[in-house]
């Protein structure tokens, strides 16, 4: 990836820990921390193995790819996302989709029609623009799935305020963080880390209130397949 380290200075051992990746490191990069690689895990740039205990353990390769990455943000200036598609690049991965489809190139990558679109649109669960992100493509996926349940873009108008009142949760949270100089990113990474909490935390509830409802299956036997029931659609409250 890079001709890494300096001579005289070998390579890490495979498999070590955290504290000797940081003293790999900091002769080059004197302000790399351990939340600043928890935070490089947490956005998906690196992916370290775990020990048994739940520690973290770092081959060569781990480490060549921080400093790939560390280097690239010093003396390129480059954001994250641009470094994440590099190593994607260099991994094989395929690029992800783009990030300015219009109308047309969104609902062909949906498999979407012009109506559901737009009462995504409508309800507020897509943003009317000009170019259309990978959010708003993923977002109308799920809708063209959901639908095959009978779940219409006006029922998900509850999912979407349940994700506003999180997302102001998590602005209350780091708006301290975010009101200091300097760096951002332990705002950055303290948001990712709360809603990252919230998350799980939605799942699990709704996890055990589907167990409460009686309606958690068992995983299906290896071999068998499961066709999806035929929904007869969910009601509004004014019957439509």
């Amino acid at each position: 990836m890079t001709d890494g380290h300096r001579a005289g200075r070998g390579p890490a051992r495979a498999n070590v820990g955290i504290g000797r990746v940081l003293d790999e490191l900091r002769p080059d990069f004197p302000d790399i921390s351990p939340s600043k690689i928890r935070f490089l895990e947490a956005e998906g740039l690196i992916t370290p193995a775990r020990a048994q205990s739940g520690y973290r353990r770092f081959a060569v390769a781990d480490v060549e790819r921080l400093r790939f990455i560390l280097t690239a943000q010093r003396d390129e200036y480059l954001p994250l996302r641009v470094i994440k598609a590099r190593l994607d690049t260099m991994d094989g991965i395929a690029p992800p989709e783009p990030d300015a489809m219009t109308r047309s190139e969104l609902l062909e990558a949906a498999g979407a029609g012009e109506e559901i679109l737009a009462e995504l649109e409508d309800y507020g669960l897509v943003r009317r623009a000009r170019h259309y992100g990978t959010e708003a493509l993923l977002v109308l996926r799920c809708a063209v799935a959901l639908r095959e349940y009978g779940i219409q873009p006006r029922h998900l108008r509850a999912v979407k305020a349940a994700a506003e009142r999180e997302v102001s949760l998590v602005e209350q949270v780091v708006a301290p963080l975010a009101r200091q100089k300097g760096s951002r990113e332990p705002a950055l990474r303290a948001a990712r880390e709360v809603a990252g909490h919230i998350a799980r935390l939605h799942a699990t509830l709704v996890e055990d209130g589907l167990n409460e409802a009686g309606l958690a299956s068992a995983v299906p036997a290896a071999g068998t397949h499961q066709t999806a029931p035929q929904a007869p659609g969910l009601r509004s409250a004014s019957g439509r």
